[in-house]
């Protein structure tokens, strides 16, 4: 593994096997030295009785396979993977202070002194759940346009064409495998879990992968999630680029060079290696930060994060409140 970094465990989204990962992760260990770990959701296994929990188990045994050998981790979730990889990274994380500040180890990690943590996340055209909500409960339980319940089969049914979904973007012989890998996803996995949800994007810092072309996850909406988080107390670096919901298949180099910088940003260590053709990331990607000297970035970038700032600033007044009345 190279120079003792992080090592990455990738967690898929709703519908996708781990194999979705298999463009950068190859990108990733053969010409980076990144030791990736992906992990199988129980939900996209065909039965429609696994739950949340099953996935939140799976990621959480990925994570402490590494962490028990000494090794930290990031880890890397899109889509329903976030609610899942922002839940496991519950008790791996560094204790902080009372000021809230991370404390750094004593000793570096390493396979002697068992005491890996996980150090950051990545998260890939997805959000920041928050903790006691299963991941349809902020829609009110009610599916998307996109896919509907089957209560007989017990399954998550997509009623549009999965290749204009997801990887419109990806050339056409790509993109019919792709939708060929694609599973049942079982109902209790988006709708039940609640009581065991975490709003781990509080406990480590987060890099964001917004997906600019995105038809699945509308990028407007994701940088409300973006405005939100950041305004509860979230510590996220946001990178956006022109991509469908699945950068990883679609601009797999582009992603990579993004999470190459958040594996240095979360490591304190520069990797020496340069992004692909001598590009730099930030030439590969947008930065979504209203500028003043560019009104249309205000209403772009602007008016979303003011939006999701002030859902954030209303769910911490409703959480202030709540607890004032309990307390009386």
């Amino acid at each position: 593994m190279a120079a003792d970094f992080p090592t990455l465990v990738l967690v898929p989204g709703a519908w996708h096997q781990a194999s979705c990962y298999s463009k950068i992760a190859k990108l990733l260990q053969e010409k980076h030295g990144l030791r990736c770990v992906s992990v199988t959701l129980p939900t996209t296994g065909g039965d429609p009785a696994a739950t949340f929990k099953d996935d939140l188990d799976a990621a959480r045994a990925a994570i402490a396979g590494e962490t028990s050998q000494g090794h930290d981790v990031v880890v890397v979730a899109h889509s329903y993977g976030g609610i899942v990889g922002n839940s496991a990274v519950k008790g791996f994380t560094r204790p902080k202070d009372g000021g809230g500040q991370t404390l750094a180890p004593a000793t570096p990690a390493s396979p002697a002194n068992k005491e890996g943590h996980v150090v950051g996340t990545i998260l890939i055209a997805s959000g920041c759940n928050l903790a006691g909500m299963s991941f349809m409960d902020p829609f009110f339980g009610i599916p998307p346009p996109a896919w509907r319940v089957n209560k007989e089969t017990g399954f998550a049914e997509l009623v549009v064409s999965p290749r204009d979904f997801f990887y419109h973007d990806v050339p056409d012989d790509e993109a019919a495998y792709w939708v060929s890998q694609l599973r049942p996803q079982s109902l209790r996995g988006l709708f039940e879990g609640a009581e065991h949800t975490h709003a781990g994007w509080l406990d480590v810092p987060v890099w964001y992968i917004g997906t600019i072309e995105d038809r699945g996850l509308p990028v407007a909406a994701q940088r409300m999630g973006i405005g939100m988080a950041r305004e509860m107390g979230a510590n996220i670096e946001h990178r956006e680029l022109k991509t469908s919901h699945s950068p990883f298949l679609s601009q797999p180099e582009k992603t990579v060079d993004i999470m190459l910088e958040a594996v240095e940003a979360f490591s304190g260590r520069e990797m020496h290696t340069a992004p692909a053709e001598g590009r730099t990331s930030r030439d590969l990607s947008v930065v979504p930060e209203p500028r003043l000297l560019q009104p249309l970035t205000w209403l772009k970038f602007g008016l979303p994060l003011l939006f999701g700032r002030f859902m954030g600033r209303s769910i911490l007044i409703f959480r202030g409140i709540r607890s004032f009345f309990n307390k009386a």
